[in-house]
């Protein structure tokens, strides 16, 4: 039998595949591509019919504007992406703060008071503040007695009736007061402690709050130092 060469074997295996990269510039037309397609057009004219001026111009100029209008995207696209960076810097700075937002949920850490703010559209009679457990039951009542027209900081430092603690979890925060004639119920604002702070896309910055969960930035109506 006759020896096959090592160079017709090796002809038979199949060659290394060599991918081409992708030319991220593939089917755009760049302002030598414009010139270029110009000249041809105005080589290859009619003699006895000539290019108009203001057409040439007007191509010259379309073409320019579509640069200008890529170029002017680009810089919007680096502006908002400095913009994004700038917010993930500043409202790194909350960490650990206390801010004020429309929840009327509070979470007790057993040490540190819930705090919170009561809105009365006009004076009003009676205020009270009363915390609720997880369960709906009432913990502890403020009484506030009389109220201008405003707001007005509540706070509790987890103490019961029989002078124990209350145990760490989320309470609810109730407010109601005698407006004229009638008893209503008040809008009532509690303040979180900022854990940390992630990017949510098209939501902007986001707040992580100690136990109440995520908050959008544009949602927090205070900042205050935080503490305890």
């Amino acid at each position: 039998m006759e020896n096959v060469s090592n160079s017709a074997l090796d002809a038979l295996y199949w060659g290394d595949e060599r991918t081409v990269p992708k030319d991220p510039n593939n089917g755009k037309l760049g302002q030598e591509d414009f010139f270029r397609l110009l000249t041809q057009q105005m080589s290859m004219q009619d003699p006895t019919k000539p290019m108009d001026n203001d057409q040439m111009i007007a191509q010259m100029t379309n073409f320019t504007m579509a640069e200008g209008i890529s170029d002017l995207s680009k810089d919007f696209k680096m502006f908002a992406d400095s913009m994004t960076s700038n917010q993930a810097l500043q409202a790194s700075s909350l960490v650990g703060q206390k801010v004020l937002i429309p929840s009327d949920v509070s979470y007790f850490n057993g040490t540190r008071p819930v705090d919170g703010i009561v809105s009365l559209p006009q004076t009003g009679d009676n205020v009270q503040v009363r915390i609720k457990n997880a369960a709906g039951e009432t913990v502890h009542t403020i009484d506030m007695g009389t109220l201008p027209q405003g707001q007005h900081n509540f706070s509790w430092d987890g103490t019961l009736a029989d002078g124990s603690k209350a145990p760490q979890g989320d309470y609810i925060v109730e407010s109601t007061g005698r407006m004229g004639s009638q008893t209503e119920g008040l809008p009532a604002l509690t303040y979180g402690f900022v854990e940390s702070v992630s990017m949510g896309g098209q939501r902007g910055v986001i707040l992580n709050l100690e136990s109440i969960g995520r908050v959008d930035l544009k949602d927090v109506i205070q900042i205050t130092s935080g503490g305890g």
